[in-house]
């Protein structure tokens, strides 16, 4: 019983080794991106989230007691032994392995995803590849999405990692001068270019047209309307297109608004009608300040002249906090 115990201590100790370092590898993946100084910048995101990926799939495995190791297939039916490195060390499966074993907990897309990543992971491993970053940014955005959503479903939402990158990858480049060179991926290296149109064709229109597989974002003018061609996260369509009013469920219109501001006043009469008669100005004072609410991060308000604002998401805030001290405040 007490050997039982301490195997099963041994195997989380380990998955959760795996799991901090997943997280650490797919936030500097997206870091790095997201740094204006960096060039390279897309071949290291594609090697660092390859990575994360693949620790955050051997920490389910090794929760699963799944045995993740290559062994001889030679000896199915004896004892079964255990690759191993040059090093001596066990030859656990790769990314790609991981994702074709055939209890993986990664749906299709997602999967096309990563496979599609792989791939070009390998191309650039041999080949120096340039002027890929733009062009590709719609595929890095879903992985990142499609991560952030296997990590907390299979180890619990507080392993998300939102709330540390809460709008990577989405506003990289968004720069009208790029948006002709965008129409056709006239800059994209040719073997790159092989490589998409290699790798899409291969999927039905359904599999293409997955956010999972690539997160595409419409503003203005839609560039990119066959396999083949290279996707970008923020694309442009006018507002009084059909497309606008009528856009497919893959994409995502974005249309920029005027937040809604309250005063501190306002968020206190809310609160009192919502039946919460004691909450004064004094507690929400109290409130955000213990909360350090005003934290430009924390995206809860905004300073405009002289005048603090508060937004929405600072009104749900406080009405949460209220609803926790009910008693307190009714």
């Amino acid at each position: 019983m007490a050997k039982q115990l301490k195997r099963k201590r041994r195997i989380a100790s380990v998955a959760d080794a795996l799991i901090f370092k997943s997280r650490e590898a797919a936030l500097a993946a997206v870091q790095i991106f997201n740094n204006p100084q960096i060039t390279f910048k897309s071949e290291i995101f594609i090697v660092i989230m390859c990575i994360a990926w693949t620790y955050l799939l051997h920490a389910y495995y090794r929760k699963k007691k799944i045995k993740y190791i290559y062994f001889n297939q030679s000896s199915i039916g004896k004892r079964r032994r255990y690759l191993r490195t040059k090093t001596g060390v066990f030859k656990h499966w790769e990314l790609e392995q991981c994702l074709n074993y055939i209890y993986t907990p990664i749906d299709k897309d997602t999967a096309n995803n990563l496979k599609f990543l792989i791939l070009l992971r390998h191309e650039i491993e041999h080949q120096m590849t340039t002027k890929i970053d733009k062009y590709l940014s719609a595929r890095f955005q879903a992985c990142c999405l499609n991560y952030n959503f296997y990590i907390k479903q299979l180890f619990g939402d507080d392993k998300g990692i939102e709330k540390y990158l809460s709008f990577s990858l989405q506003f990289s480049s968004i720069d009208e001068y790029q948006v002709d060179n965008l129409k056709e991926g006239k800059d994209l290296p040719n073997n790159i270019k092989k490589l998409i149109e290699g790798f899409d064709a291969k999927l039905s229109e359904d599999e293409y047209n997955s956010p999972k597989f690539a997160y595409r974002v419409l503003f203005v003018a839609k560039l990119v309307n066959h396999k083949g061609q290279a996707d970008k996260v923020i694309e442009f369509i006018k507002a009084d297109s059909p497309l606008a009013k009528d856009v497919n469920a893959t994409y995502t219109v974005i249309k920029e608004t005027e937040k809604k501001k309250f005063l501190p006043k306002e968020i206190v009469e809310q609160m009192n009608q919502k039946g919460f008669s004691k909450f004064a100005m004094q507690h929400h004072t109290e409130l955000w300040k213990s909360l350090n609410a005003k934290e430009p991060k924390k995206s809860f308000g905004v300073q405009v002249a002289k005048t603090w604002y508060w937004y929405e998401l600072w009104v749900k805030e406080a009405e949460k906090y209220c609803q926790e001290n009910r008693d307190k405040y009714t």
